[in-house]
């Protein structure tokens, strides 16, 4: 089965006084998905954009850690664990070659998770392999996805 998802993207050259268009683009856009909020987005502060507005960088990220909390928790339904809550404060690191390119080489995963049933906290942490393993966007990206997972029983 496939789905297709669509984005729009619009970006207009916003003159900056004394520097030509093609010396000097604006980085920000919008992006619209459908009827959802319009996106603002920009480039990361270190390559110009408004520090401001959400970057490609912070939404691969988002993406990522959104992703595995939603396979964590089914998963975890699956295995009848109750999950009370669910943090993390994942990293991700982009290295940037001498000739501009660059790629993310890892993404950390440090999720903190508190269950209902003691008894299963072995289990609910070893569930992460799980949902790395179904999780979509993870399965579509090229660099690794580490876990540093953290349980407690309510």
């Amino acid at each position: 089965m496939k789905h297709l998802f669509k984005a729009k993207l619009h970006w207009d050259a916003v003159p900056k006084e004394g520097i030509p268009l093609s010396k000097k683009y604006t980085k920000t856009h919008q992006i619209t998905i459908d009827e959802k909020a319009i996106l603002n987005v920009s480039a990361a502060k270190a390559f110009k954009g408004d520090p401001g507005l959400y970057n490609p960088e912070d939404l691969l990220l988002s993406s990522v850690v959104s992703c595995h909390m939603m396979s964590y928790l089914y998963v975890c339904s699956q295995n009848g664990i109750t999950v009370v809550s669910y943090q993390d404060n994942a990293v991700g690191t982009l290295e940037v070659a001498e000739n501009g390119s660059g790629r993310f080489v890892e993404i950390r995963l440090n999720p903190e998770v508190i269950i209902k049933e003691k008894e299963k906290t072995e289990l609910a942490l070893n569930l992460h392999t799980k949902a790395n393993e179904l999780c979509f966007i993870a399965n579509s990206c090229n660099f690794p996805i580490l876990h540093f997972p953290g349980c407690e029983a309510e």
